[in-house]
């Protein structure tokens, strides 16, 4: 006789997903514990481990309230809406799209910072080439050659550059009017190069395509809210309000509007605990290793030398270094080196640092959440292809912003 179906055996249960970390997850971990144990056995003194948290916390209020601002921003359709419009704006020409892409993650990198570029804008601007079914390497691309390259003209834009200006003591205004003209060299190399070595090899027949439709946010009343929060954010950095206070007020509104709105999307995960962990754990690491030899290691790099000379060297360092390890400790160890006068030069490192790091996946945090982004999208960059054009980018662009700053000290 036939079970029926309520007597039927019950089916086993289907197994769950092992949870595995994910390899920056233990980048982050590693590095915040060896901070910590240079910090607790005294190899930093405890009087330098007090400066560089006092140094830090700012910048940590920053970064966390401007990646949930950027994350909320993103689930409210603000950037969506941008791509389309984008799309629809050029009218099918690929030239068009080509020239608005590079505004739209140019734009982002400036207002926002390198990081919210590479995680945010990568994705749309995937999910933009299955729509308009584009090849997505030259849009993948353009993503974070600009959120490295384009990250010099305001103090947001890249950490690094928080650093730079409260090293040479330049309100945002002002450190801007200096950076405005390597900022222009960096974004034209990087534009000539990106059409030349990307975009015209892989443009559709023709150079045309159908554009889509226009989209429409789930939620127009957190989309505006989303906004609101965004220009909020810009006219406070432009107004001289400290930049930890501005992207707070601004998280603040969007965050009211998802309380009221959308209370589910709000959960621990969108604050970027990886990346607080990261920036705590390396600062400590790099100002141990300064006192054992990293610093001597550096200045003999950057040699004594001023002028255009000083400034080539300086920049040059700061690529080479920040392709070697990463970025930020690159500027770091440079920045402890240079005299606190010697403003060109440290600008140049500056430079280096934010312009050079492409030549290597590792070279910023930007450029390793956009590899991962990419692989998580199903997108795989030819990598020989990518690595040597980035290297020329790196060495082009870093000169090219370098030489742009000596005309303006």
């Amino acid at each position: 006789m036939k079970l029926a179906a309520a007597d039927a055996p019950p089916s086993p249960p289907e197994p769950t997903a092992r949870w595995r970390p994910h390899p920056l997850d233990l980048v982050a971990v590693v590095l915040a514990v060896a901070g910590a144990a240079c910090a607790l056995s005294g190899l930093l003194p405890r009087a330098e481990t007090t400066d560089t948290l006092h140094r830090v916390l700012p910048l940590l209020l920053f970064l966390g309230t401007v990646i949930v601002l950027a994350e909320l921003t993103a689930v409210a359709g603000v950037f969506d809406v941008l791509a389309s419009r984008l799309a629809i704006a050029s009218r099918g020409s690929w030239a068009a799209l080509f020239l608005l892409c590079g505004s739209l993650a140019t734009l982002t990198t400036l207002v926002l910072n390198l990081d919210t570029t590479a995680v945010l804008l990568t994705p749309v601007l995937l999910a933009l080439a299955r729509t308009l079914h584009i090849p997505a390497g030259p849009l993948a691309v353009t993503t974070v050659w600009l959120a490295n390259t384009a990250s010099l003209l305001l103090p947001v834009s890249n950490l690094t550059n928080l650093l730079a200006a409260d090293r040479v003591g330049l309100a945002p205004l002002a450190y801007a009017a200096r950076m405005a003209l390597p900022q222009l060299a960096a974004v034209a190399v990087t534009m000539v190069l990106l059409w030349f070595v990307w975009w015209r090899r892989d443009r559709p027949a023709g150079g045309r395509f159908v554009p889509p439709a226009r989209h429409v946010p789930a939620d127009p009343v957190l989309h505006r809210t989303a906004l609101a929060g965004c220009l909020l954010f810009v006219a406070g950095i432009v107004a001289g309000v400290e930049i930890g206070v501005a992207s707070t007020v601004a998280v603040a509104l969007v965050l009211l509007g998802f309380v009221v709105r959308s209370p589910a999307t709000l959960r621990p995960g969108l604050v970027p605990l990886r990346l607080l962990l990261f920036v705590t754990g390396l600062f400590l690491v790099v100002q141990t290793l300064g006192r054992y030899g990293l610093d001597d290691l550096v200045a003999g790099l950057l040699g004594a030398d001023g002028g255009a000379a000083g400034a080539l060297r300086a920049g040059g360092t700061g690529a080479l270094l920040a392709n070697g390890v990463n970025n930020l400790p690159a500027y770091l160890a440079g920045e402890s080196v240079l005299p606190i006068g010697d403003e060109t030069r440290l600008l140049a490192l500056l430079i280096g640092a934010n312009v050079g790091p492409l030549a290597a996946p590792w070279a910023s945090l930007a450029t390793l959440l956009w590899f991962e982004r990419c692989r998580a999208a199903g997108v795989a960059v030819p990598v020989t292809r990518f690595v040597l054009t980035s290297t020329l980018l790196a060495v082009t662009g870093t000169l090219a912003a370098v030489g742009a700053l000596l005309l303006v000290s």
